[in-house]
């Protein structure tokens, strides 16, 4: 399996800004998903043929700039052509393939649920794997976060679930997991399209050949999709599904992740199933409750406590224990900058000025 290099650092403020800003395009675009997917499935589409479409779309669009970017430096590609077949098979092809089995055991909440605790996984993975142990405001958002997604998804009811679905959901946690680890692998020097470009086609492939095989029913229809009572042509959705559930999110996904972290970036994405609700509410008139409401605003406090246990750890806000000890750390640089000077004026004396 690929090595997965450290996770990249939290940012200074402006990076910080653009990352953020980038996650939550991402995680709006990805959220789009369900509700245009709903108006095919309705018509007699597979869920299978829907993905097919959706990532060799966004893999046509993606790949060509994806090529450009990379201007000329095939070298690069191919040093990590096994990073973007990882990327391609796990975090593309198979999280898609494994969501849409466990949906044929088990309702959409519990797989969505299920699904989205791959920001747990990424944690526990920088832990065992980088030493990058979670501090407790990390792990503190990380259960705020989770005990809004179960309000989210209103599960409170305590539903049963098919332990065959629980297997395909989990897998698709684990492709979800994969596409933050790669997309913030700091020792990955691919432009953020070209990464995104070659996983669509790798996961376009993948998925192509489980329906060529059978593993993955294909069924297409040329009716208008309804949505609300209103009938849209079936191309609308389609590049819909394609160009901004697909092209956008992957490729805004990709370079907030390598700005913010595979951590923050997995915990801000978890804004995708609050943009999945709204999305759902405005186009299909599914009215959220009020405890899906309570549930969204503990996802945004969990994240909003993920960023400040994250600036902690890299540094980016001090801890109270650092501020009390006087900031000890501000004394290095003097003690540095001494040891310099005097370094200079040996090197004078023996006749070699250092510039």
């Amino acid at each position: 399996m690929t090595e997965m290099a450290h996770d990249a650092v939290v940012s200074p403020r402006p990076r910080l800004a653009s990352g953020l800003a980038l996650a939550l395009i991402s995680a709006v675009s990805f959220g789009t998903s369900g509700t245009l997917a709903r108006g095919l499935l309705d018509t007699g589409w597979s869920p299978g043929a829907a993905t097919l479409l959706r990532v060799a779309l966004a893999a046509l669009v993606v790949a060509p700039l994806g090529a450009v970017a990379l201007r000329g430096r095939w070298g690069v590609l191919r040093r990590n052509l096994g990073v973007v077949t990882l990327y391609g098979v796990l975090a593309v092809g198979a999280a898609q393939f494994c969501y849409f089995s466990a949906v044929q055991y088990m309702k959409v909440g519990p797989a969505l649920l299920i699904e989205y605790t791959s920001p747990a996984v990424v944690v526990l993975w920088m832990w065992l794997r980088h030493r990058q142990r979670p501090g407790v405001l990390t792990l503190t958002g990380a259960a705020l976060a989770g005990l809004g997604l179960v309000l989210v998804l209103d599960l409170v009811g305590g539903l049963g679930v098919s332990p065959a679905g629980v297997g395909w959901a989990l897998g698709a946690m684990v492709g979800n997991a994969t596409y933050f680890v790669v997309s913030a692998d700091d020792r990955v020097d691919l432009p953020p399209l070209t990464l995104a470009g070659g996983g669509l086609v790798v996961g376009a492939v993948v998925l192509g050949l489980l329906g060529a095989v059978g593993l993955l029913p294909m069924s297409l229809s040329a009716a208008d999709a309804v949505y609300s009572g209103h009938a849209v042509p079936v191309w609308v959705p389609v590049l819909g599904l394609g160009l901004v559930s697909a092209a956008a999110a992957y490729t805004t996904g990709i370079a907030a992740a390598r700005r913010l972290g595979s951590r923050l970036a997995a915990f801000v994405a978890l804004t995708e199933v609050l943009a999945a609700i709204v999305a759902a509410w405005l186009v299909l008139g599914e009215v959220p409750m009020a405890v899906q409401l309570g549930g969204g605003v503990l996802v945004v406090a969990g994240v909003v406590v993920v960023r400040l246990g994250e600036a902690w750890r890299t540094g980016g806000t001090p801890r109270p224990s650092e501020r009390r000890r006087g900031s000890g750390s501000a004394r290095r640089p003097a003690s540095a900058a001494g040891a310099t000077a005097a370094q200079r004026k040996q090197a004078t004396a023996r006749g070699r000025p250092i510039a």
